[in-house]
C-alpha cells in the first residue's frame, strides 16, 4: 500500500473505534497482493458488537460522510457483520459502497478469501469469527453465479460497451474457472495471465491489462468500444456455457441476481 491508502484506512479505523468493532479485515486485492492505488477497491469487512440499531446506521453514515473528501474514499467499501449473524452466506448485511448504505451478502468467495488470505486490520482473525466455506459450497456458488448472473447479462448488448462489464466479466470467468478446476482463488493479475489459455481474444486481454496496469494508456480506436463489446459477448457466452456444462448444476442458491450486481459494483 501507499501513503494515501494508509492514511484513509487510519482515518476509517479511528472513526469506527467509537462503535468498538471486534474485528476489521481487508479482502480482495487489498489483501491478496494485487492492489493498485486509485484503481482497486478497498474491500473491508468489520465485525460490530451488535445489534445494528438505527443509531448504529446513523453513526456509520456520519463516518463515511466525514471521509468523503479523501481522494480514495469512493473506493472504500465496508460490510458490517455482527457475531450472531456472521454465519450464513445468504444473509444480507449493512454495507457502505458506491456512496450509499444498503444490505448485501458476504459471498462464499469473500468468506473463503478471508479465511485464506484476509488481512487483519484490527482485532480478531476471520477464522475466529466466520465458519469455514466447504469446497462444495464454494463451487456451487461459482457455478450459479456464472449461470444465473453472468450468462443472462451477456445477452444485454448495451452493458458491454462499459469498461467495468468487460473487465469483470472476463476476470470473473477466469477466476471461476481456476476455482472449479483447481480448487483455488486467484487474483485479477493471475486471471489476466490465465485468460489467453482459456481462449480469450488477445485484444481483450491487452485492453484490460492496459487499463488496469499501464499508466500510459493510449486512446482507443474510434470503433473499439463497439467492437470490444462484440468480442466480449462472443467469447463469454460459449465460454460460460461450456463451464456450466462441465461443472454441473450442484448447490443451492446463496445470492440473488440483484445482490450480485451490488457485489460486483455494477449498480
Amino acid at each position: 500500500m501507499t501513503r494515501r491508502t494508509d492514511a484513509l484506512l487510519d482515518r476509517f479505523l479511528a472513526g469506527l473505534a467509537e462503535l468498538d468493532p471486534a474485528a476489521v479485515w481487508a479482502h480482495g486485492s487489498l489483501a491478496g497482493g494485487d492492489y493498485r492505488e486509485g484503481r482497486s477497491d478497498l474491500d473491508l469487512v468489520a465485525v460490530l458488537p451488535g445489534p445494528v440499531t438505527p443509531g448504529t446506521v446513523w453513526a456509520l453514515a456520519r463516518l463515511h460522510a466525514r471521509l468523503r473528501g479523501e481522494p480514495l474514499a469512493p473506493l472504500l467499501h465496508c460490510t458490517y457483520l455482527t457475531p450472531d449473524r456472521a454465519a450464513g452466506p445468504e444473509r444480507r448485511h449493512l454495507t457502505w459502497a458506491h456512496g450509499e448504505l444498503f444490505r448485501r451478502p458476504v459471498t462464499p468467495v469473500t468468506r473463503r478469501e478471508l479465511h485464506d488470505f484476509g488481512r487483519v486490520l484490527h482485532g480478531r482473525s476471520p477464522r475466529a469469527v466466520l465458519p469455514p466455506v466447504p469446497d462444495r459450497e464454494l463451487a456451487a456458488f461459482v457455478v450459479r453465479d456464472q449461470r444465473e448472473f453472468w450468462r443472462p447479462h451477456v445477452d444485454r448488448a448495451g452493458l458491454w460497451r462499459q469498461d467495468v462489464w468487460v473487465d469483470l466479466g472476463l476476470l470473473t470467468f477466469a477466476r471461476a474457472t481456476a476455482t472449479l478446476r483447481d480448487g483455488r482463488l486467484i487474483s485479477k493479475r493471475e486471471a489476466l495471465d490465465l485468460l489467453p489459455g482459456l481462449g480469450a481474444p488477445t485484444e481483450l486481454v491487452e485492453d484490460i491489462t492496459r487499463r488496469r496496469y499501464d499508466d500510459r494508456r493510449a486512446a482507443p480506436e474510434a470503433d473499439w468500444t463497439e467492437r470490444r463489446a462484440g468480442l466480449a459477448r462472443g467469447y463469454l457466452g460459449p465460454a460460460i456455457d461450456g463451464l456450466v456444462a462441465v461443472y454441473g448444476q450442484a448447490g443451492e442458491p446463496v445470492v440473488a441476481s440483484g445482490d450480485a450486481r451490488r457485489v460486483y459494483g455494477l449498480e
